[in-house]
């Protein structure tokens, strides 16, 4: 690989990045740190400014103000260097549909500078890594869904890049076809290569991330670990079962005591649900309960979901659909 600059752990550095289509900042002020050999998670609702960041960071679009470095390479007068250590697969195949499976790769390798015997080895071990060898002589256009999704990443790693920004690379494909690309940036991550991935899936995120940024409305209102996200919208949900109904009314006055919040009571008058928002106080109030003599036959302590996260930060759901604002950007 190339001299890093001295850019020591970072393979992109970001410094409030933006970018305005008319009277809309599609981003706002964006600020990224992604370690190499990472997977980056970028999450946001429609609309929010995910594909257009990794649009500037791969140079296809110039930023409006803000600066970035890639690998030590400035965004603003080193595309050349930038794009030699990257690769881009976008949310819509990017390979020629007419062509089979064999001839895109082999085209593209060709393209890279690979001699003929070269592009056609190359495109066999990319064939064969991604389960498409019996589909080699099939025009893409015949292939599955996740047959398409695969063959459209195997195309952006002809050349393994440094850095690869996957832009929703799992939209529409069924569980099966997901976990297979899962297990591709698994492996791609595993030889050294950093990935920045936006995803509509945020089960997508819990699975690869390291790191996890939330985009809303341009801007990153939240950063840190899958745990670290959860935890900031609090411990999640205590759910106790009681032993005996008549003691119901005393474990609800003790728990509503104890957590300061208020005690749902199940149909069966013995399962009770509250908001716990410090894991301590959780203990205490299930000592309580042992000390005044009421038997709880189970308890659990769920964790709140990145759906909640997301829904807490923001005030929407994830929608699967692509990004209409982005699509135009």
């Amino acid at each position: 690989m190339s001299d890093d600059k001295q850019t020591g752990d970072w393979a992109v550095e970001a410094n409030g990045l933006v970018k305005v289509y008319g009277k809309e900042r599609a981003v706002d002020g964006v600020d990224l740190r992604i370690r190499k050999g990472a997977v980056y998670g970028f999450l946001g609702p429609n609309g929010a400014g995910k594909t257009t960041t990794i649009r500037m960071l791969a140079t296809l679009i110039r930023p409006d103000a803000g600066s970035a470095r890639i690998f030590g390479h400035s965004l603003a007068d080193e595309g050349a260097a930038i794009r030699s250590r990257i690769s881009l697969t976008g949310q819509y195949a990017s390979i020629d549909e007419d062509l089979t499976g064999m001839e895109n790769l082999v085209l593209i390798a060709r393209l890279m500078g690979y001699t003929t015997r070269q592009a056609k080895a190359r495109a066999s071990e990319l064939l064969a890594a991604f389960g498409l060898e019996n589909a080699a002589k099939r025009q893409v256009k015949k292939y599955s869904g996740g047959m398409r999704r695969r063959i459209d990443v195997a195309a952006s790693i002809v050349v393994t890049p440094d850095l690869l920004f996957l832009d929703e690379p799992t939209t529409g494909l069924d569980p099966r076809s997901r976990n297979q690309v899962w297990d591709i940036i698994r492996t791609l991550v595993a030889a050294g290569t950093t990935v920045l991935l936006t995803t509509q899936y945020l089960e997508e995120a819990d699975q690869l991330a390291d790191r996890i940024a939330v985009i809303h409305q341009g801007k990153i209102i939240a950063e840190g670990t899958s745990s670290e996200l959860k935890a900031s919208v609090g411990s999640g949900t205590l759910n106790v079962q009681l032993l005996n109904s008549e003691d119901q009314l005393r474990a609800t006055e003790i728990l509503q005591n104890k957590l300061g919040v208020s005690v749902f009571v199940g149909s069966d008058s013995v399962s009770l649900s509250a908001q716990a928002k410090d894991a301590s106080l959780v203990a205490e109030a299930l000592g309580e309960l042992a000390r005044a003599k009421i038997t709880v036959s189970d308890f659990s302590l769920g964790r709140p979901s990145l759906d909640e996260v997301f829904l807490t930060l923001t005030g929407q759901v994830v929608s699967e659909e692509p990004d209409a604002e982005e699509e135009s950007s």
